[in-house]
């Protein structure tokens, strides 16, 4: 048995703070403390982007295991954990983007936002739930094998994120 002390788990808050706090800066150089004041709107926008940008991220792998999932035949082994994996990536993100907060017109967005990232999230488990049913009916079958993505939604979010970078606000 280790008496080593386990490590810190680095939650959605630990995250935040560095994402509101730690853009463009160096990994050795301390966050400010802001105290309780709330932070103002440009960091708001700037951890709201970094959010979004990690959701666009994921956005290539989770369409490729939605794509496999439409596949015909049999689904491939590893398909579950690999769907599993992308939804509780967007679940967490959707997590870090109600932690945010967005005052005045950013909180439109981040709401946009939320509603985009959980749909990713239901998308992939609703094509696991079609891809992995014990039964294969006809109908569910063929809902399976339209699954090719997640289309236009995935748009909204790359374009939500675009419009948020600081040289489209200028």
């Amino acid at each position: 048995m280790s008496s080593a002390p386990a490590a810190p788990r680095r939650g959605p808050s630990t995250v935040l703070r560095r994402l509101a706090g730690g853009l463009g800066r160096g990994r050795g150089r301390p966050l400010p403390d802001s105290g309780n004041r709330p932070p103002d709107l440009d960091a708001q926008a700037a951890a709201l982007l970094a959010v979004l940008d990690a959701a666009v991220a994921e956005q290539a792998a989770a369409d490729r295991a939605l794509a496999v999932c439409g596949e015909p035949g049999p689904v491939p082994p590893g398909l579950a954990e690999l769907l599993s994996r992308q939804a509780v990536r967007y679940g967490r993100l959707a997590g870090w983007l109600r932690a945010l907060p967005a005052d005045g017109e950013l909180a439109g967005v981040r709401d946009l936002a939320i509603r985009l990232v959980a749909y990713h999230q239901w998308m992939l488990h609703q094509s696991a739930n079609l891809a992995f049913a014990g039964h294969h009916r006809p109908r569910s079958e063929a809902a399976r094998q339209r699954i090719n993505g997640l289309g236009a939604p995935a748009d909204r979010l790359r374009e939500l994120r675009d419009r948020l970078r600081p040289d489209a606000r200028t």
